[in-house]
């Protein structure tokens, strides 16, 4: 019997060029995504636009021939780079699941439940009702609009969990109540999220019927079961063997490993692989046996290397150049007001249906209202799945970043009003005075605007 074949290696100019390509977009996305934190702008702003800068929006119309040359569209040479992303994101994705904190959830129970409910099913039945509404040419070929309006109600409803917790760290806001809260709220709105884009990408895989459907909704269930049930004490296990080693490396390993499985796993049943990422990462927060050290240095390649990399890939499918076509811009903006106006209202109605005043509700929709690096995965995964075209996707990471950008100065703006309301109401200025040590909490639902503040 013969002997197969080997496969065929990677050639050497396609090497060159994909080993280029991460060199250029990475050196890219790091300088652009500093530039955008010099400027108190979220670092995902400059990373994005790092991809934007050499994609169809700029180079390709600029220099054509080096655009060519660097990022030739052939999908085998364009697989190496989306492989790197793919890998990249779901890593980001597991770490940020394996930094929740659903303590804070208890603590801030009734409320953080009131404002992502509302923050979640206003947008989403916006996003919805706009997927039906807009024009037919932005739906691609062969998708079922009911999908289409369904992955863009999601799209509309998500909250960026690691954008809102730097924006409040940068803003010295995390240890507030108020950061506390929407904290909270965002933990919630990011598993209800994920699980959200999981149920939408196996309509759209498998196709839309009351079957499907069922199964789409029953089958993201099954998974929380089997990792509550039987997931977790096999994590526990793992992680505890390895984390007897003084050494990070078995730790860091084995966190690799569980992702990627569950990534695989859920990937394998026709759901989005980072909903397995993300359950994983859950699982790992959830152990009890991790030293968060350990984990430190994943973190710092993932947050350094890997996640600039995918955003840059990211950037990479947009093309502001069809926003010059009135139909584009129109419904850009008629998107990004949906977005806003059901993010926000939501997150601020909730606010008020649990008693905070209207300043502490407008800090808490602008947090909520920051779509960023969530939103630009949803976006890749719809483009991914066929769900989006290239003016959909566009402008979907275009209300990632707009809305991203709005945070910090409207923060500002309510906190400076949530300082001043309390300093009329004590008699005295919290924004120099600190509550002594020990000041006991008014409960889980109330929102001390006088708490000493904290900086991580």
């Amino acid at each position: 019997m013969p002997l197969a074949a080997p496969v065929p290696t990677i050639g050497q100019h396609a090497l060159l060029v994909f080993l280029l390509q991460v060199a250029f977009l990475l050196l890219l996305a790091l300088v652009l995504g500093r530039l955008a934190m010099r400027f108190r702008l979220p670092a995902v702003a400059g990373e994005l636009s790092a991809g934007v800068l050499v994609g169809p929006s700029l180079l390709q119309p600029l220099l054509p021939g080096f655009s060519d040359w660097l990022l030739p569209q052939q999908a085998a040479q364009m697989n190496l780079l989306d492989a790197v992303g793919q890998l990249g994101v779901l890593l980001l994705v597991g770490v940020t699941g394996a930094e929740m904190n659903f303590a804070l959830v208890r603590r801030r129970g009734l409320t953080a439940a009131k404002v992502s409910v509302a923050g979640l099913v206003l947008p989403l039945g916006l996003g919805i009702a706009t997927g039906f509404l807009l024009p037919r040419s932005f739906v691609p070929a062969g998708t079922d609009p009911t999908v289409f309006a369904l992955f863009l109600g999601v799209a509309m409803c998500v909250s960026a969990l690691p954008v809102i917790a730097k924006t409040l760290l940068d803003m010295k806001l995390l240890h507030r109540d108020i950061g506390q809260l929407i904290l909270a709220a965002g933990v919630v709105d990011d598993v209800a999220g994920w699980f959200l884009l999981s149920v939408v990408s196996a309509m759209a895989t498998v196709g839309l019927t009351a079957g499907v459907v069922a199964q789409s909704v029953l089958y993201p269930v099954g998974v929380v079961l089997f990792a509550v049930v039987i997931g977790r004490p096999l994590v526990r296990a793992a992680l505890r063997r390895a984390g007897r080693s003084q050494s990070a490396m078995p730790t860091v390993g084995t966190a690799v490993v569980l992702v990627l499985f569950g990534s695989a796993a859920t990937q394998a049943m026709h759901l989005e692989a980072i909903f397995g990422a993300f359950v994983c990462g859950v699982l790992i927060a959830t152990s009890g046996v991790v030293d968060p050290q350990k984990l430190e240095p994943l973190r710092t390649l993932v947050l350094a290397v890997l996640a600039p990399l995918f955003f840059a890939t990211a950037g990479l499918r947009m093309d502001l150049t069809a926003l010059a076509r009135p139909a584009v811009l129109g419904a850009a903006v008629a998107v990004l007001f949906v977005a806003v106006a059901g993010k926000f209202g939501g997150a601020f109605i909730g606010s008020r249906l649990s008693r905070l005043n209207r300043w502490e509700a407008l800090a808490l929709g602008a947090g909520m209202n920051s779509r960023g690096v969530v939103e630009v995965i949803v976006a890749m995964t719809g483009l991914r799945l066929g769900i989006l075209n290239t003016e959909t996707y566009t402008i979907v990471v275009l209300v990632a970043i707009v809305t991203s950008l709005m945070a910090p100065p409207i923060l500002r703006y309510a906190m400076a009003h949530v300082e001043e309301a309390a300093e009329t109401r004590l008699g005295m200025d919290t924004r120099t005075a600190a509550a002594p040590e020990g000041t006991p909490d008014r409960g889980p639902d109330a929102v001390r605007t006088t708490e000493q503040r904290g900086d991580a």
